[in-house]
């Protein structure tokens, strides 16, 4: 069985969720600061894929609405690009393959999901505190949406691809 991280890549934080292969449920387990150097992204990730013993990565690609890949798209397929090469040079053969999945609307049903962010004391605006927390909670819920729909077509494609089954009646 293997380990998948889900990454939902962001310009100031990295939502990460974890699954294993089988499993029926991606789960949201950290919320990483993005660096403005890509190799401390890298050891941040790299200590994940050791403590979990990652396989596999799925990163969100954020295409736009109609359908395209635009400005964001391509900043994620670098940066994945960027990670994958430091992976193959840092752990070689036992690197993760990196894949990509559509991640259209994941934050917004992340905030769906989570509820409106807490009012701040009093009732008054949040205060910066809790929304960078109510910020990183959204952005691990959303690695864990991608992931989620990653695993639920994996699913759905072995399960169309499995012989059907067998009858039960018996020959007259």
């Amino acid at each position: 069985m293997s380990t998948i991280l889900g990454i939902d890549l962001g310009e100031k934080r990295i939502g990460i969720a974890l699954a294993e292969d089988g499993d029926l449920s991606a789960r949201p387990l950290t919320t990483l600061r993005r660096h403005d150097v890509i190799e401390a992204d890298l050891a941040d990730l790299v200590t994940l894929i050791g403590q979990h013993g990652v396989d596999e990565i799925v990163v969100g690609l954020p295409y736009e609405a109609a359908g395209q890949e635009g400005r964001q798209a391509a900043v994620t397929r670098a940066w994945a690009s960027a990670i994958g090469a430091a992976l193959e040079a840092t752990l070689g053969e036992e690197r993760p393959e990196i894949t990509f999945r559509d991640e259209r609307l994941s934050s917004h049903l992340a905030e769906t999901r989570l509820g409106p962010m807490r009012r701040g004391r009093s009732g008054g605006p949040p205060t910066k505190m809790q929304r960078d927390a109510y910020r990183s909670r959204v952005d691990r819920e959303a690695a864990a949406i991608i992931l989620q729909d990653e695993l639920d077509t994996r699913r759905d494609a072995r399960a169309s691809t499995s012989p059907p089954p067998t009858s039960m009646e018996t020959p007259r």
